[in-house]
């Protein structure tokens, strides 16, 4: 029963990622190289993740711990959101497309957040380990990633409307699982006190009282516009140069979508060393390690290419894996073992508003305009000087959160985790 629990879980983490991984690192092509929309509408566009995480991940999540099962909620998320994947296509106009993928974001990113309050809930309830045994179901997420990156690229969708299309299904197949899966039912039928919604609210924000974790979700902000910058650019960097004819034929350019997905392949193997790393370090530093990891990827980005220097594309794509899953996997089980029970489901959305909400906004409008003022020259991008100037910016977090975030490793905090 207990490993069918795992399998059941696994199946929710490999779906939840794949309905992103099929557009969210190819949609750059779409709208820069197929519908010929400049950076800063592009940039526009993608803040629409951000803009939704603002304020969908934290209402989502009152619902759950208030008055629907999370599964519920998680499922009719995914199927509204798979109506508006599948009208994108027939958008033109970047006002437009905007305001259809800004629907299909509310629906979204949400889901994240649900998918590993689901976990957590589902896992305690069985009585596993959730420090051992969250880790190995979250990859599966990565994997589903992957595959839907692989199923873009070599279906030809990577600058066509296609991609759209595999996520709307694939949407649609999770909808219809999330309905089979264990009750997830609000927190408060289990606890003798019954807070009002509104007290429910302020204790979430309350947070923001305590120095610790204001100054966490201050750089999981932070964190965030590292994570939007390499999702909105890697895969056009690289189809870009198909520009210089001595790299049009090459694997990096046929391929793009495949080369970056060496980043989720990455997450693959990291993510299972987390709990090994958090043991020995403790999450103050794991995530610092993962800040200084954000300024080696853009930092060998700048000098890559096709060729000779194709060595350097391979390895920002390794140090990713490290980059995203020791911040955003750490954080989630910080967020998990700093919070009251009542309020998880609230905090763990929190932390996606501020990583995905604010963070990706900043991330989003602020390198687009960034690119067209400084870095476009019209014809051809300055791909060194742009993603140097995102190695500094991720330097300058990391020195400041060194210095910023008090926290001492204690073992105790994983055995809250545990139990």
């Amino acid at each position: 029963m207990g490993e069918s629990i795992k399998v059941r879980l696994t199946i929710m983490s490999f779906l939840q990622f794949f309905v992103w991984g099929a557009w969210l690192i190819t949609i750059g092509n779409y709208c820069t190289k197929t519908m010929k929309w400049d950076f800063s509408e592009f940039g526009a566009i993608f803040s629409t993740m951000g803009i939704s995480s603002l304020f969908m991940p934290t209402i989502t999540g009152i619902i759950a711990d208030r008055w629907i099962n999370a599964e519920k909620l998680y499922g009719i998320l995914h199927l509204l959101g798979a109506i508006a994947l599948a009208s994108i296509p027939s958008v033109n106009n970047p006002g437009t497309f905007f305001w259809v993928i800004f629907g299909a974001m509310i629906c979204y990113m949400p889901t994240i957040a649900l998918s590993n309050s689901i976990a957590y809930h589902v896992l305690k309830n069985h009585q596993f380990n959730i420090i051992k045994s969250f880790p190995p179901i979250r990859v599966w997420g990565t994997v589903g990633f992957i595959l839907a990156m692989w199923t873009t690229n070599l279906c030809g969708f990577k600058t066509t409307e296609g991609q759209f299309y595999i996520a709307a299904v694939s949407a649609v197949i999770l909808a219809v699982y999330a309905f089979t899966l264990p009750a997830c039912p609000p927190q408060h039928h289990n606890l003798e006190e019954k807070n009002s919604t509104k007290e429910v609210i302020t204790n979430a924000f309350k947070l923001f009282a305590n120095y610790k974790m204001a100054v966490f979700f201050v750089f999981s902000m932070l964190l965030g516009a590292s994570l939007q910058l390499t999702n909105m650019y890697i895969d056009t960097y690289l189809e870009g140069f198909s520009k210089f004819p001595e790299y049009v034929n090459s694997l990096v350019v046929k391929y793009s979508t495949i080369i970056s997905s060496i980043s989720q392949i990455s997450e693959t193997l990291f993510i299972l060393a987390i709990p090994f790393f958090l043991k020995k370090f403790g999450i103050k530093k794991v995530m610092l390690i993962s800040m200084l990891a954000w300024v080696l990827r853009f930092g060998l980005l700048a000098y890559a290419n096709p060729s000779d220097g194709l060595w350097m594309i391979i390895v920002s794509c390794i140090v990713y894996g490290m980059a995203f899953d020791f911040f955003n996997v750490s954080g989630s089980l910080f967020v998990e073992t700093s919070c009251n029970p009542r309020i998880r489901s609230s905090a763990q959305g929190m932390f996606m508003m501020m990583t995905n909400g604010v963070g990706a906004i900043l991330g989003s409008y602020i390198s687009g305009i960034v690119i067209d003022t400084y870095f476009n020259s019209g014809d051809r991008l300055n791909w060194t000087g742009i993603w140097l100037t995102f190695s500094v910016y991720a330097l300058v977090v990391a020195v400041l959160f060194a210095i910023l975030f008090r926290h001492k490793h204690s073992p105790k905090d994983l055995a809250d985790i545990s139990h």
